[in-house]
């Protein structure tokens, strides 16, 4: 299994064995139960479908209760897919823990949904100086100013930074380091920041080979 499904609990800080201070994130990562098995002759890949967390009945609908229904379990707030290099020997229905999976002192990619701050203007979105405040400017003070050119080329360019949604979108965080697991509580210490806030649901996977 390369990854887990995980909830944000917040940062602290603990001791490396050195002394040094270290700030990490803690996640309660799984336990997640095994929902489906994706296989080459039937789906084209080999992943497994995990479960995490718990949704009411009457907020899920029928084909997700019958679903979950295969793996003996209530409806599951969060499904995801993960590949798996031993597919045989995992069983639907079967549980997968944060010590099987991850260990301390290896690299992980963590994926989660950044805090939504609303509709922002150019100076909290993108950091833009804005105009003097003084010299003549009147109204204009975070104002993003000229957005583009004469009859040529005639429009604004796809990407130009403009106000608009900040926030609330799907952001990776690449290699962190695990600190420390443990697995009799199914937390996982990860040094740094990870995207999203308290009680957000993160996808933690093994970090990707190549990346620096």
């Amino acid at each position: 299994m390369n990854g887990l499904i995980g909830k944000k609990l917040g940062m602290s800080q603990i001791f490396a064995a050195d002394g040094t201070l270290v700030p990490v994130t803690i996640i309660q990562a799984g336990p997640c139960t095994i929902v489906q098995k994706k296989t080459d002759q039937r789906d084209g890949y080999t992943a497994i479908q995990l479960g995490f967390g718990t949704r009411k009945l009457q907020r899920a609908s029928k084909p997700l209760i019958g679903h979950c229904k295969k793996a003996d379990s209530a409806p599951f707030a969060v499904l995801r897919e993960f590949h798996t290099d031993d597919i045989d020997q995992c069983e639907i229905g079967g549980t997968v823990n944060v010590a099987t999976v991850f260990a301390a002192g290896e690299t992980v990619d963590v994926i989660g949904t950044t805090k939504g701050r609303g509709y922002a203007g150019v100076i909290k979105r993108h950091g833009m100086s804005g105009f003097p405040g003084s010299r003549g400017t009147h109204e204009y003070f975070r104002h993003g100013g000229s957005i583009g050119n004469r009859s040529f080329p005639g429009r604004i360019f796809k990407g130009k930074r403009m106000a608009g949604q900040y926030g609330n979108t799907r952001v990776t965080t690449a290699h962190l380091r695990v600190v420390d697991v443990r697995g009799e509580e199914n937390l996982l210490f990860i040094r740094g920041a990870v995207p999203g806030a308290r009680g957000g649901v993160v996808i933690i996977r093994k970090a990707a080979v190549g990346k620096k």
